[in-house]
């Protein structure tokens, strides 16, 4: 019998190729200087944490998709699900060593027990940036212009961010006499987009009575309109809403504030006011939202979150305000991933920029220093280890995806740069060398 271990992973998880990996990173390193760029810095908390911390303010569903076990000491401990409800522990175990109003950012791993499909894991990244500390709608919008820029700069331009606020619909159901069934009634909207308007409209009829189920179906209709319209669009949405809630109050005026920065800003035209948005996690009370994939809305929201003002109060005496959004990484590259179908985007299988070939091992000392010199430079550089067959470093710097091979000469005083793209050669001196690279980062490789 063979004693070796069958190599296998759990459902729902993954490994990433170098490939696939590097995609990610160069992805997280634009997210992460976009944050920096309006101020966020960064924070981690751990992976691990008690229950109670997590499943406080959480939902029957909720605590079914958690991952959850007693832990070698006896403690009912959790890995975490989202990174907000971490970070309102966060904020109230630290709160007198931060600064309000506080920006984070946190890009790190969650995992949720759900059912795995297109585009969800049961171990994936999330991207959060939230600001704490401010109940002002220049935060709200501050989060939404943060979540269009963010896309912008991965390359995903073609969004619909849509826009609600539960404040108001909450406002609408008391209007109804429905405030008992306020949170069944959030939860079956939430689901709408999953099961459909029909079976929408049964649930609520069951929750609600056919005549309020009516009412209600009409209060979370959307026009669909793109582009320019989607500005008059939003502010005729925001009056019927607000009528059907019983006239103006702090709530809608949030909205038309926000409104006002987005026409501002210039950015107006990617943002929907869609009443249907509930979001489905217990702790929003106010701005919500969800953003979707022009081309491919069916694999569900890529960025989301809203305001959670009551969330950190489960943790401290004091009530801090915060608002916040998320973007699920690895949904979004399969989205990606999606879209490109058949045509499958060219990837970096390592970032090295340039290998000096081993010809012979005793020289080994001179292709470090020409090494050393690239690395001055700032150019990813590294040498081949052993004297093998030109053909197999040739090969091996092909599957690695390296653009640029050196050849040195006996002396060392000149080296033989090599396009390994186009076989393409050129006798020249380092320095030269280093300078034809510099150039040519922003020429692709042919």
């Amino acid at each position: 019998m063979s004693d070796l271990i069958q190599a296998r992973i759990l459902k729902g998880f993954r490994d990433f190729l170098p490939e696939q990996e590097i995609e990610r990173a160069l992805l997280i390193e634009k997210l992460t200087a976009t944050f920096r760029l309006f101020g966020f810095v960064p924070i981690d908390t751990p992976a691990l944490e008690y229950s109670e911390i997590l499943l406080r303010k959480s939902d029957g569903e909720t605590e079914k998709q958690v991952f959850r076990f007693e832990d070698n000491g006896g403690r009912d401990v959790s890995l975490r699900f989202d990174l907000t409800v971490p970070f309102a522990r966060f904020v109230a175990e630290h709160k007198a060593e931060l600064y309000f109003p506080f920006k984070r950012y946190h890009i790190a791993k969650v995992w949720r027990g759900e059912k795995p499909q297109a585009g969800r894991y049961r171990e994936f990244v999330q991207c959060d940036f939230d600001i704490v500390g401010s109940d002002s709608a220049s935060v709200d919008f501050e989060i939404l212009a943060l979540m269009k820029t963010a896309l912008d700069s991965i390359g995903v331009s073609a969004v619909t961010i849509k826009v609600s606020h539960r404040g108001i619909f909450n406002r609408f159901l008391a209007n109804r006499g429905l405030t008992a069934k306020s949170e069944d009634i959030l939860r079956t909207v939430d689901k709408r987009g999953k099961i459909g308007t029909e079976e929408t409209g049964r649930l609520l009829e069951e929750l609600a009575g056919a005549e309020n189920a009516r009412v209600i179906l009409d209060y979370i209709q959307c026009e669909p309109v793109t582009g320019t319209e989607r500005i008059e669009q939003f502010s005729r949405t925001l009056e019927k809403i607000e009528r059907l809630a019983g006239g103006p109050a702090a709530d809608t005026a949030r909205l038309r504030d926000i409104h006002n920065f987005m026409k501002a800003r210039g950015i107006a035209a990617s943002y929907v006011l869609d009443p249907s948005i509930t979001r489905g996690l217990d702790y929003y009370t106010g701005v919500v939202y969800e953003t979707f994939l022009d081309e491919l809305p069916s694999i569900g929201s890529v960025c989301s979150g809203g305001r959670y003002d009551n969330l950190a109060g489960l943790y401290m005496k004091e009530q801090v305000s915060g608002v916040g959004s998320s973007i699920g990484l690895d949904r979004l590259i399969a989205g990606l991933e999606q879209l490109r179908g058949n045509s499958p985007q060219p990837g970096k299988a390592s970032f090295t920029e340039v290998t000096v070939f081993c010809q012979s091992a005793e020289s080994l000392p001179l292709y470090h220093s020409l090494a050393a010199a690239f690395h001055r430079a700032g150019i990813s550089c590294e040498v081949f280890p052993e004297a093998k067959k030109m053909a197999q470093q040739y090969a091996w710097a092909e599957k690695k995806t390296i653009r640029w091979g050196i050849l040195a000469s006996d002396d060392g005083q000149t080296v033989q740069l090599k396009n390994l793209s186009n076989r393409d050669s050129f006798d020249v001196t380092i320095v030269d060398a280093i300078k034809k690279i510099q150039d040519s980062r922003s020429t692709p490789a042919t």
